[in-house]
Formats: structure tokens, sequence, C-alpha cells
């Protein structure tokens, strides 16, 4: 796809991120499995259920755009989840794998503020106004999903990994 103007980009950025959120929604299930601390498991499988209304968002998005569902495939996701896969597989004591996976998530996460804030700025810049909006909601959600890993990390996760 050549990228001849900001609507070109903005739709180029939209394939990304449905490819990027289909392959966490792959994911997650995963990590959940193989994190030991409860609260963990649950953030996972909380983050899984707010992916899919992710996924929901861009299809509207797509679908007002008339675009057809995207093809493309995220290979940045790709790598950071491959990643992730490894720590899934890691021989380790469970606490320093758990403290792990917070960290394979937050790349996760980092990678979508990222890619939402370029796509929210992009239909700002095109006059997309609805699509702008509901870009900007899932990017909170991000930056929330984000602060509960790290409050996670910092008051239980990491403390029971350092004493491991």
């Amino acid at each position: 796809m050549k990228l001849a103007n900001m609507r070109d980009l903005f739709i180029n950025e939209l394939k990304d991120l449905y490819s990027a959120e289909h392959q966490i929604l792959k994911a997650l299930p995963k990590m959940a499995k193989a994190a030991t601390t409860p609260e963990l498991q649950a953030a996972f499988n909380e983050h899984f259920q707010q992916t899919q209304t992710h996924v929901e968002r861009l299809v509207q998005i797509i679908g007002k755009l008339n675009m057809q569902t995207p093809r493309k495939k995220c290979k940045a996701m790709e790598g950071i989840i491959e990643e992730g896969k490894e720590v899934v597989n890691e021989d380790a004591e469970e606490a320093v794998r758990d403290a792990a996976l917070i960290a394979a998530a937050q790349r996760v996460e980092h990678y979508e503020i990222a890619s939402y804030g370029c796509a929210r700025t992009y239909a700002q810049m095109i006059g997309d106004d609805e699509s702008a909006r509901l870009l900007q909601t899932t990017l909170d959600e991000e930056a929330e999903t984000d602060r509960k890993l790290t409050q996670l990390a910092e008051g239980l996760v990491n403390v029971q990994a350092a004493t491991a």
C-alpha cells in the first residue's frame, strides 16, 4: 500500500493495530495460565476481555471507513509476543516468572500506547473526530492497564520475586 496522504497512513496504522490486537488475544490466555499470582492471572483475564472491546472498536472504525478486514501482520507485536513466549517457557521460580510476565505484558502495553496515540492523532488530522474519540478511549484503557501492571509489580510480584 502506498502511503500517499495522512488518510493512507491512518488506515495503515489501523491495519497494524487490528493485527496486533488479534495476536494479543491469542497470547493473553497463555500468559494467564503461566502466571501463578492470582492477581496477575486476574489482570491478564481482565485485559483479555478489554482487548475484545478494543477489537470491536477497531472493527467499528474500519467499517465506517469502508475498509476490508485487514490482512496485514504486525511484525513488531509478533516479536514482542515471541519474547513473551520465551518467558512463559523459561525455567524460573514462580514469582520471578510472574515478574518477567509483567515486564513482557508492559512491553505489549507500551507498543499499544504508542500505536493508539499515533492512530488517534492521524484521525484528528484528517478530521475524523468519531474515530479519534474511539481511539482515545482505547488509549486511556491501555494506559490504565499499564498503571495497574506497574502497581501489581511494585506492590506485590516484584517484592515476592526479590525474596525468591
